[in-house]
């Protein structure tokens, strides 16, 4: 039988959907008017022309010739002669093929009514990426149900309040660890309550994890201080400073990104033992405190064991060309370890993984002490 939702799930579901909707349209204050005389089209290379581009070694500088064919908007059919400018640095160079989709810019007339050029910025891939989200919201929702449709709800939520609240806190100079942490306390408040339930369980989860967020964000701001380590190591941390916002404590920005991206694995381990312990006390309503606590413990070291592994995997995997380099060049393990890049991915690793281990017992502590509190021997 289809267990249908309960009331207060349907009203918090109701609530956090409207506030997604006002985050969506809502302007995050550095929203720039488009240029008029400019249009976003999606178009088809047609044909190549590489005659000008001019090639050292593996690179190549120069302007790509294109021949494309409009394939959206006002212009739609319009074949017009576009250009891919090649600047030598393979990261951000793009080199088109015939049957290729791009994202090309328009220059338009002063009356919008002819082009007078197009501009390749880079391959179409919008259509791909919907595609991906949508089998992604089908096979949550087919596996999960109801659980499935509230977690694309909370991951929608996460987006949002990181794209229209958190990074424009950033810009605008408010201090990164602060403004971090109340983001990072109200995504874990809304996704664990949605998944969980506004329940003893959701509250165990809930304090479970903010101990170990809280514990991740003061061994960040002691570490990351004895590892002097610059927040400018980051890719395009040192853009913003040369971009208007010289303002910006980029050692801060980086501190609060250690704490931010373990908090997730912490949520899942805080909501693992939460619900291991809220299934024991509904099959064993008489289990004692210490006992529930132990439950909470053994099922802490099993999960803790394989999420402290996969937060190495995550962070060693963005910087696997930087390692194969060293390991080409037969640099020294005592120079790649000093270095501030692996310096800095071994802070998030390992400060990371202090709040995993933590979050473990804290949570069993927790909720050995919720789950029993209302029974009292007379």
């Amino acid at each position: 039988m289809l267990k249908l939702p309960q009331k207060s799930d349907l009203i918090l579901v109701g609530l956090l959907l409207l506030i997604c909707i006002g985050l969506a349209i809502a302007p995050n204050g550095f929203d720039k008017t488009i240029d008029s005389n400019t249009l976003r089209v999606k178009a088809k290379v047609l044909d190549t022309n590489n005659s000008l581009l001019v090639e050292t070694g593996i690179l190549k500088t120069g302007t790509q010739a294109l021949q494309i064919r409009i394939l959206d908007s006002k212009f739609k059919g319009l074949e017009i002669q576009a250009f891919n400018q090649l600047v030598g640095r393979m990261e951000f160079d793009k080199i088109f093929l015939k049957g290729d989709k791009t994202l090309t810019v328009l220059n338009l007339s002063e009356d919008q009514s002819e082009v007078i050029s197009a501009n390749v910025i880079d391959h179409y891939r919008i259509n791909v990426e919907l595609w991906l989200l949508g089998l992604f919201v089908i096979l949550l929702i087919g596996f999960a149900g109801w659980t499935g449709m509230k977690a694309i709800l909370s991951f929608l939520f996460a987006g949002l309040a990181i794209w229209k609240l958190l990074l424009p806190g950033f810009l605008k100079g408010y201090s990164p660890i602060f403004l971090s942490l109340g983001i990072v306390a109200l995504l874990t408040s809304v996704i664990i309550f949605l998944v969980a339930g506004t329940n003893k369980k959701g509250i165990v989860a809930f304090l479970g994890a903010m101990c170990g967020i809280a514990i991740t964000c003061i061994m960040a701001i002691i570490f990351g201080d004895l590892f002097n380590i610059h927040g400018a190591i980051k890719p395009f941390s040192e853009t913003l400073l040369y971009s208007g916002f010289a303002h910006l404590n980029l050692t801060d920005i980086f501190l609060a990104g250690v704490f931010i991206s373990s908090s997730g694995a912490v949520m899942d381990i805080s909501m693992d033992i939460a619900a291991s312990q809220a299934e024991v006390i509904n099959h064993n309503p008489s289990i004692s405190k210490k006992e529930l606590r132990q439950s909470g413990f053994e099922v802490g070291k099993a999960v803790v064991g394989t999420m402290t592994t996969t937060l190495l995997l995550a962070y060693s995997g963005g910087f696997s060309a930087l390692l194969m380099v060293f390991i080409a060049q037969g640099t020294p393990m005592t120079n790649i370890l000093n270095l501030n890049y692996v310096s800095g991915e071994l802070l998030h690793t390992l400060v990371g993984s202090f709040g995993l281990i933590l979050v473990a017992p804290f949570t069993a502590i927790i909720g050995s002490w919720i789950f029993t509190r209302k029974v009292v021997k007379s």
